[in-house]
């Protein structure tokens, strides 16, 4: 598969268009291959909240920590409340959420940061990973966006979070990371109602008794272009984790009992 997200080994994905423009930059997306998790979260359950063996989510992260040379108490979680709050991210956070659930910082769902020696990280199952780089400012940036997360525009709110700190838009790459596509992502009016009307024409399908498809990739890509970043500096994954089930855990396909990818972005020191 022609993508921008390419296999590094069988534990994780990695944006290599980014690596190569800068050497110290680390951003990646786990499969769910070569962990130590049993069952249903069977293998490289990263979660400690899915009701997992907790021995094996840390050697599940400590081996994903090894691999990429960020040690674990060098990364930053968020608590992932589905909301739009976003955090800038320095020294003093490091170690948050990264060894349990209940240091991660509250009520964040976006995390951006321009310090090395940082991991911002999140966990998905479905839910749409957005990664954002400026060369001019070395500002990164890493979003949780379900259904709600994404019709409240958490794309724009990203991009607003680091053109804050002096970036300008136009300069800003985005890549999308893997997620449910459009044709299992069946929702219905209440979902449908909440997203701004300029955006359905491009994003929902209708599919019959009240029932829509909704491709999120792509309403995060109007969101984008709305919010000032360049169609050219866009990147869509053609990743499914739904569809792609020897890869990924899904929320949707495996009936909410499942584990959860890792996404993450940073400067190595």
């Amino acid at each position: 598969m022609n993508d921008i997200w390419k296999r590094k080994d069988s534990t994780y994905l990695h944006i290599e268009k980014w690596q190569r423009l800068n050497d110290r930059l680390i951003a990646g997306f786990t499969t769910k291959q070569g962990g130590v998790s049993k069952g249903r979260y069977h293998s490289l359950n990263v979660g400690f909240h899915v009701h997992d063996s907790r021995a094996d989510v840390t050697m599940n992260r400590n081996r994903i920590a090894s691999k990429i040379h960020f040690p674990i108490d060098s990364w930053v979680c968020g608590e992932q409340v589905h909301q739009t709050n976003i955090q800038l991210v320095s020294e003093a956070d490091k170690g948050k959420g990264a060894a349990d659930n209940s240091s991660a910082i509250k009520g964040v769902d976006g995390l951006i940061t321009n310090r090395p020696g940082i991991l911002c990280t999140a966990f998905f199952a479905d839910c749409v990973p957005l990664f954002f780089y400026d060369l001019s400012t070395s500002f990164i940036g890493i979003a949780h966006a379900g259904w709600r997360g994404t019709v409240n525009q958490m794309a724009k709110h990203m991009v607003e979070a680091i053109q804050a700190q002096g970036s300008d838009p136009a300069n800003l790459l985005v890549t999308i990371g893997p997620c449910i596509s459009e044709e299992y992502y069946e929702v219905d009016e209440k979902v449908v109602n909440q997203i701004p009307e300029k955006y359905k024409k491009n994003a929902v399908v209708p599919n019959g008794k009240q029932r829509f498809l909704l491709d999120l990739k792509q309403l995060h890509v109007d969101i984008l272009l709305q919010a000032g970043v360049l169609r050219n500096n866009i990147d869509v994954t053609n990743y499914c984790t739904y569809r792609d089930e020897t890869l990924f855990f899904s929320h949707r396909r495996d009936h909410g009992k499942t584990g959860r990818m890792l996404g993450f972005i940073g400067f190595l020191p």
